[in-house]
């Protein structure tokens, strides 16, 4: 298997299905892949949409939360739970473009650079967000890429592509997936961003506010930087025997 796809959702129901179509139009033929939807406790019928769906995409696996864990728990949960070696996640409430995913794997395929590529990130160049949540995200990429020198323009967009092994040795905290690229930066690996499309959600409602986020954000930040502040990465070699 090639890859699997990790959708975290919360009171999603109704972008299930759209959203399972476009993944299916976008890697049929393409990938040998699997969907893995992670149910984080939602409140509405998002679990019985998923299991509706269950005949007409065979390859969807669903995973559920009894109670609400958070996105990064979510995310987890399917990482864990997948069988291939790459990852690719999108947010499930339809912003992010599945379309993306075959890009972003001809962009790893075709890498040779080193130290190792083990994320790709996807760049929401052309945010389809109010002014608010805008001016929010530039605010906090600013002070993110500063503080931790991530390089990264947008490390909150949902659509990214990573090895995961390497995930799965990542620190592992709420909102952790938030500071994806600066932990495996962290580990030793390189990051690179890819611009990609972003659309405005259609139907339902965001489950973040703006300043709930901020207040978090500055939180999780200086524990990251702390993280930063404390790697080790020797340079081991194996001595041959005499």
């Amino acid at each position: 298997m090639d890859l699997s796809v990790v959708v975290p959702v919360f009171n999603e129901a109704d972008n299930i299905r759209p959203l399972l179509e476009e993944i299916r139009a976008a890697l049929e033929g393409r990938f040998d892949y699997e969907v893995i939807y992670v149910d984080d406790g939602s409140r509405d019928v998002t679990l019985t949409q998923l299991r509706d769906c269950r005949y007409e995409f065979p390859r969807l696996r669903i995973l559920s939360h009894a109670a609400s864990c958070g996105q990064s728990a979510a995310i987890r949960s399917g990482v864990r739970a997948a069988h291939a070696p790459w990852i690719a996640t999108l947010d499930g409430d339809g912003q992010n473009d599945p379309a993306d995913i075959p890009p972003l794997w001809a962009r790893l395929r075709a890498d040779q650079g080193s130290p190792p590529l083990w994320l790709i990130a996807g760049w929401r160049r052309q945010r389809r967000d109010s002014a608010a949540k805008r001016l929010a995200s530039r605010v906090a990429n600013g002070v993110r890429r500063r503080l931790l020198g991530d390089d990264t323009p947008d490390t909150g967009c949902g659509l990214k592509l990573f090895r995961r092994d390497v995930f799965l040795e990542l620190p592992d905290f709420d909102h952790m997936h938030r500071f994806l690229p600066a932990l495996v930066q962290r580990a030793g690996g390189r990051v690179v961003s890819v611009t990609v499309n972003h659309r405005p959600r259609a139907r339902g409602q965001s489950k973040y506010g703006v300043f709930d986020r901020l207040w978090v954000g500055i939180v999780d930040l200086c524990g990251v930087a702390w993280l930063q502040r404390r790697a080790q990465r020797p340079l081991v070699s194996e001595v041959d025997a005499e």
